[in-house]
């Protein structure tokens, strides 16, 4: 079929050429783009956590932040994620968090804004530097800061292999008819939102809007409807996948489809007074888009800042908290794995988890004692059976560490996975420890009719305490990443030891006694001491993940 250009007939179009030369510009453009927000994520994540815990005082501070951390990690959805476990975790509330959400959404435009830019035809430079950097330098750092110039120019050769795919659509009557439609704005945000469902990303959205406006495909008008559109389709992708998820995760997906829905349809009226306002601004139609993008996102952050206590107390009408979690189902709260693709966001989750984990194994070793000493069988089962959701966390917390293995680590994290595993099979062991021996111990106190004397009582107690301290210092150590405090720990082991002998020289006094069931009662006691001393030395292992690598040998040396 001939379409007529404007210097008389044009040759046809190639569909096959343009399709493929539009859908693989697209791939190396999402290529582009994934490669370097994974490498900014593995520059910043260490970093990220507590930029963003410190500088959420009040809502101006809590956009701003919100922005600059989702500007280099090119990610709404990891900073959403890490706001939804500061708010599981009671470090900020819903309500500062609605701050960061809005900010986040700003931080976003930051790709429209690098993207705009025509440099094209140095996007192959980009790649070899890039490239470069990363195959020739041996530091994990550089390597990532090199993968990052080799996505931004994947990015840019993605964008030229598209501007010239489309190019001869300027002379298809069909096509220009089309992009004619979707002056109409309705038309043009429901569009964008739908490819950004469609291809999961309103990166692609947006740069493809990009290329059409560079083309000379389509009006202001229209790339603005588009990237509004865009806007939309990411916040209700992200709402969708919130399904499911902690209640906090719900409520965050919520507010953001809410705060860009509404920011969407407060907006068609005036797409024509935006596009007046960014054409007074100047630039190429590719720039005034990226600037109309950033100027409704500011102008709708900053016109919501001041209604953010109703906004949230309206998103807690609309997603209520849950029932507490049944006897025996556990469900994790920390662990997502958006964050996988950042290893040192995702290992923090793991610490939180774990923590939640030793809550429950730390109340299981504070009730069993009296319940092993004068306790009845039936309160006894009931300590047993909190094991199981000890080893549901377990089992969890393992495979999402498991997963976190598969991505790419540095020597760091690597140990500190490394050590996150072993502090969680070593709290299992706890809890089996606890459910098996303890338990055990206390079943058979009960079947024997055995007696345990007040003086007996308060050695064991005693003893008792002082792992209990350990134990607590260890979870200080693990969760703080607190070197001070696993030093504490494996110093208590000449006390533990010296209070383990104390009540070993108490209990052989008690076998000569003329009492009943006296050598019943001495293997007894002799068991219990020997159990909770071997929840000592799980709590010294423990206790080191948080020391250094290289004086780990030191904390248990037994």
């Amino acid at each position: 079929m001939l379409f007529v250009a404007q210097a008389g007939a044009a040759d046809p179009i190639d569909w096959v050429l343009l399709l493929s030369g539009l859908f693989g510009g697209l791939a190396i453009f999402l290529l582009g783009m994934d490669r370097m927000t994974e490498s900014l994520r593995v520059v910043a994540g260490d970093r990220l956590r507590g930029v963003l815990l410190k500088l959420t005082s009040n809502r101006i501070m809590g956009i701003l932040t919100g922005a600059g951390i989702t500007a280099v990690i090119q990610s709404s959805s990891v900073t959403t994620v890490l706001v939804v476990g500061f708010i599981s975790s009671g470090l900020m509330s819903f309500q500062q968090s609605l701050g960061v959400i809005l900010g986040a959404n700003i931080g976003t435009t930051i790709t429209a804004q690098i993207i705009a830019f025509k440099v094209t035809s140095y996007a192959l430079f980009a790649v070899a530097g890039g490239f470069a950097v990363t195959f020739l330098s041996k530091r994990g750092d550089r390597q990532a800061l090199g993968a990052v110039v080799l996505g931004l120019g994947l990015v840019f050769f993605g964008m030229s292999l598209m501007g010239d795919a489309m190019s001869p659509l300027r002379t298809s009557d069909t096509f220009v008819d089309l992009m004619a439609r979707l002056e109409n704005p309705f038309l043009g945000v429901a569009v964008g939102a739908a490819f950004t469902a469609l291809v999961q990303s309103s990166s692609a959205t947006t740069g493809i809007v990009i290329v059409l406006a560079q083309q000379g495909l389509i009006s202001l008008e229209t790339g603005i409807a588009l990237v509004l559109g865009a806007n939309v389709g990411t916040s209700v992708t992200a709402l969708l996948a919130s399904i499911g998820k902690p209640r906090e995760a719900l409520r965050a997906g919520v507010a953001h489809a809410l705060f860009n829905v509404g920011g969407a349809i407060i907006w068609l009226p005036f797409i024509g007074l935006l596009a007046d306002a960014v054409q007074d601004i100047g630039g190429a139609t590719a720039r005034q888009v990226a600037n109309a993008h950033t100027f409704f996102n500011v102008l709708n952050a900053f016109l919501v800042v001041g209604f953010i206590p109703a906004f949230a107390r309206l998103i807690e009408r609309l997603v209520p908290d849950h029932a507490e979690d049944e006897a025996g189902v556990v469900r994790v709260r920390y662990l997502d794995k958006t964050l996988l693709r950042t290893p040192s966001l995702a290992l923090d989750r793991a610490r939180l988890e774990l923590l939640r984990m030793a809550d429950r194994v730390r109340a299981m070793y504070a009730d069993v004692l009296p319940a092993l000493l004068t306790g009845s069988r039936w309160t006894l089962l009931e300590i047993g059976e909190r094991d199981e959701e000890v080893d549901s966390l377990h089992s969890q917390i393992i495979e999402f560490l498991g997963q976190i293995s598969q991505t790419r680590l540095s020597e760091g994290e690597t140990q500190e996975l490394i050590g996150l595993m072993e502090a969680t099979n070593d709290l299992e062991a706890i809890g089996d420890l606890i459910e098996t021996n303890l338990v055990g111990l206390g079943l058979r106190r009960t079947e024997q009719g055995i007696s345990i004397s007040p003086e007996t009582t308060d050695v064991l107690t005693e003893f008792h305490g002082q792992v209990a301290e350990a134990l607590d210092l260890a979870m200080l150590a693990l969760t703080q990443k607190n070197p001070d405090a696993a030093r504490r720990a494996s110093k208590m082991k000449r006390q533990v030891n010296s209070l383990e002998r104390a009540a070993a020289a108490h209990q052989a006094e008690r076998l000569v006694v003329d009492a009943p069931d006296r050598v019943a009662t001495y293997r007894l006691e002799i068991d219990v001491i020997a159990s909770v001393k071997r929840i000592y030395y799980f709590a010294k292992r423990i206790a080191r993940v948080s020391v250094p690598h290289e004086e780990r040998a030191a904390i248990v040396d037994d």
